[in-house]
């Protein structure tokens, strides 16, 4: 069995997506996700120029030969550009070697180590009264996780609210957008808001707050021990994870749960966070961490040190990437929760799937492989349109995290 073609399908039903198609000479053929939000066309070029040309002629069941290939075959290494390229390379080759074994992906992982997979949806409002509203929609709807976002006295905009409640996608102009942030404003709102969610809704339901890398440790630390009374399911992102130390400082002070890993792209940008045991969720995720091949390796690590997974599940990922996470957390000993933003009707005629919701959790459905394909003539249908990720600033007008 060869590898006799690879192509990069690019579609924008509602937002941008890239999927690289791997086929070969016996007629089957798997996909992966390329996506990344922001600099799509960045890894459409490193596909078509560096990678594609590699894979024709290679053996699609070799899998680790390959990633080994493509990740220690190139001098530079690393970064978002090449492991979104080499993820949908991997999860495409798993995808080929399902379907030709007849069996849903898992399987080949090791098979089930849980019935369905918990996850969590994004409630925000422009106020606290809109996002408790937005939760007890969430919870309506059978969630039994939900992550909750506001709006912030004196800021126009912030992350995570928008007028979209279901499809939240924050790349929304052709050039960046910008808002204004104030530490100070969100460190005293914050509390607030999830005082008021325990009153209405008691500690039954989970509760999470994305931070999005705003703060500074000491700052962290402090939000996070003005939390913990009400019992946070994690608290993501507190702080940018460049330096992975800054983690200690928060763990110092507070015992709410830490999150962290959606940026992360190689076992080697959570090794410290994991083996000194400074986060309790690792998010990294298929599409930006390697393919299942590599993330695999960072869950096996995680579970050394009773770290578990909460793979990032944005609406920027495409079914693709959703339907081989759901294969990986299936299987995954040490999971903790994955992330569940639904895509539009326009997204998921694209790209058909087996996944299917119900109370509260994601079942990745019993399909050979990963359970997703691509309706290639209607993804053409939406041809790429340049969308940027907002740009963050102080009042002062100093660019700040975003």
């Amino acid at each position: 069995m060869k590898i006799t073609e690879a192509r990069v399908i690019v579609t924008s039903p509602g937002r941008n997506f890239v999927t690289l198609k791997i086929l070969t000479d016996d007629g089957v053929y798997g996909i992966g996700d390329a996506t990344l939000n922001g600099r799509e066309q960045a890894v459409v070029a490193y596909l078509q120029e560096h990678l594609v040309p590699l894979l024709i002629g290679r053996d699609p069941h070799q899998i680790e030969d390959t990633w080994q290939y493509l990740y220690r075959g190139a001098y530079w290494r690393r970064g978002p550009v090449t492991m979104a390229a080499i993820s949908a390379v991997d999860v495409a080759l798993w995808d080929i070697k399902a379907k030709v074994a007849g069996l849903p992906l898992y399987e080949l992982l090791g098979g089930r180590s849980r019935d369905g997979v918990m996850v969590y949806g994004h409630a925000n409002g422009r106020d606290i009264e809109e996002t408790a509203n937005e939760v007890a929609r969430y919870l309506d709807m059978g969630y039994r996780a939900v992550r909750a976002q506001c709006g912030i006295p004196g800021l126009q905009s912030t992350y995570g609210v928008s007028g979209d409640k279901l499809y939240y996608e924050p790349a929304d102009a052709d050039l960046p957008t910008e808002n204004l942030w104030s530490t100070e404003r969100y460190l005293d709102h914050v509390p607030q808001l999830f005082a008021t969610l325990r009153e209405r809704f008691g500690f039954e339901p989970h509760l999470l707050h994305d931070v999005h890398h705003r703060l500074t440790p000491i700052e962290a630390a402090r939000l996070g021990k003005s939390l913990e009374d009400y019992r946070l399911f994690w608290l993501e992102d507190a702080v940018p994870a460049e330096n992975q130390a800054g983690f200690e400082l928060i763990r110092q002070h507070t015992v709410t749960p830490l999150a962290v890993g959606e940026v992360f792209n190689t076992i080697w940008d959570c090794k410290e966070l994991i083996e000194s045991q400074l986060i309790d969720y690792i998010r990294a995720t298929v599409v930006h961490a390697g393919g299942i091949t590599h993330l695999r390796r960072i869950a096996d690590l995680a579970a050394l040190y009773h770290v578990r997974t909460g793979c990032h599940g944005a609406t920027d990922l495409s079914p693709i990437c959703m339907g081989a996470a759901l294969h990986f957390d299936t299987w995954v000993p040490n999971f903790g929760i994955q992330e569940y933003m639904r895509h539009t009707a326009e997204t998921d005629a694209v790209f058909p799937h087996a996944y299917f919701f119900k109370d509260g959790a994601l079942y990745p459905g019993q399909e050979p492989g990963h359970g997703v394909d691509i309706d290639e003539k209607l993804a053409a249908k939406y041809p790429y349109q340049r969308a940027y990720l907002p740009v963050n600033r102080l009042a002062d007008g100093t660019v700040w995290h975003w």
